[in-house]
């Protein structure tokens, strides 16, 4: 099987890895998401994950009012981190190597962000997990993940949700809404849809990275797409 897409960054919500629990970790799924990253790997792609912190910590919507923004955003840093480090465990188990990079100073977690360093990982096979969003409060990991992709010169971005791609409206409550294909950057941000957020959405279409949007619910969907199989919705 041949790969449409060399180098990509997906992007994986921490939600996604508690599946059906809603919080902590569903490790029957996570292993065979980390199983569908393997055989992409051994296709012979270059693979770097940004992983969310849903799972344990979303920001001042878990603050109660009580945490400040800047508090809460670094509280969904180290969530992530958390999440980084049992993916790289669930991935050895697989047999793959994998490399954790925070994007701030967490001794003994994980290596400090270097963008020639993850490309040196990336090129020797190695999967690149990308933990602490951006290091910056007020930025997601949306955000963190596009920046990431234009960093390492990632072909496209593989954005794993809970929804099995764009729609205009949200279909699980309006069961007239449509979905998208395809659709540009600048539609989705027109129509405001929930793709990403504005701040992400506007860097993928300043550095032209295309986004493949696809449902998690299947892992093997990761394969697919990678293959340049049409599942979800391209944004371009």
């Amino acid at each position: 099987m041949a790969v449409a897409y060399k180098r990509v960054l997906i992007k994986i919500s921490g939600e996604a890895l508690a599946a059906e629990k809603k919080t902590g970790y569903d490790f029957s799924f996570v292993t065979t998401v980390c199983e569908q990253v393997k055989r992409c790997v051994e296709l012979g792609a270059q693979v770097g994950i940004v992983v969310g912190g849903g799972n344990f910590w979303r920001g001042v919507k878990d603050g109660d009012g009580k945490i400040e923004r800047v508090s809460a955003d670094r509280m969904g840093m180290l969530a992530t981190a958390m999440n980084g480090l049992a993916l790289a465990d669930v991935f050895a188990q697989c047999g793959v190597k994998a490399k954790l990079l925070t994007a701030v100073d967490i001794q003994g977690v994980g290596e400090r962000y270097d963008t020639k360093k993850a490309i040196e990982y990336l090129e020797s096979g190695t999967v690149v997990i990308f933990g602490c969003g951006t290091g910056m409060p007020f930025f997601s990991t949306d955000t963190a993940a596009v920046l990431r992709a234009a960093e390492i010169h990632a072909d496209a971005i593989l954005l794993a949700k809970n929804i099995d791609g764009v729609y205009s409206d949200d279909p699980r409550k309006n069961p007239a809404a449509v979905k998208y294909d395809e659709i540009s950057y600048g539609d989705v941000l027109a129509k405001r849809l929930a793709v990403m957020d504005s701040t992400a959405t506007s860097l993928a279409m300043d550095n032209s990275i295309p986004v493949i949007v696809f449902a998690l619910a299947e892992p093997e969907n990761i394969v697919k797409v990678l293959a340049g199989e049409k599942l979800g919705t391209l944004v371009k």
